[in-house]
């Protein structure tokens, strides 16, 4: 089983991040949520004014941020049920849905937390693909706290494999 991670960087863009990271970054987030069902994902790197005119036109934020998900299934943590879920008319591939990161703010963050923009990349698409899987964090509670220690054990797997 192979899934499809289909990345592309926005025309003229200056600051690139590696595809071949974010490749195996979102391959390892569906790993750890055993996700068998091959599945689709499609991830644009932007620029802030791109992300900044997405933020503002899908989620009424008239701001940069650094990652936005645009979830193409309705999941459940921990419960994707391909059964129930319309895979034929996309070749037997479940189409997750999309991503949208700033390389922009890739780079700021990492110089602002202290880390490698490789890091900074791998954790940013864990937690979109997360996203694209059901998880949320709108709040301070439990969906939130459940969310933030997936990503640690999925960044876990990645440090070790990767060195990021």
């Amino acid at each position: 089983m192979r899934h499809r991670i289909n990345c592309r960087h926005s025309a003229g863009l200056g600051e690139r991040l590696d595809i071949s990271l974010i490749r195996r970054a979102a391959r390892a987030a569906l790993r750890a949520e055993r996700v068998g069902t091959p599945c689709e994902i499609f991830v644009l790197i932007a620029d802030d004014a791109r992300i900044r005119e997405l933020n503002r036109k899908h989620r009424g934020v008239d701001s940069a941020t650094d990652v936005l998900s645009f979830p193409q299934q309705e999941l459940t943590p921990g419960r994707l049920n391909p059964p129930e879920l319309d895979i034929a008319a996309n070749g037997g591939v479940l189409p997750l849905g999309d991503v949208v990161v700033s390389s922009e703010r890739v780079a700021a963050q990492a110089l602002e937390f202290g880390h490698t923009t490789r890091r900074e990349t791998a954790y940013l698409i864990v937690h979109s693909v997360l996203h694209l899987l059901g998880y949320d964090h709108t709040d301070e509670g439990a969906d939130k706290r459940i969310m933030r220690d997936r990503e640690k054990e999925i960044m876990s797997e990645i440090n070790a494999e990767e060195r990021v």
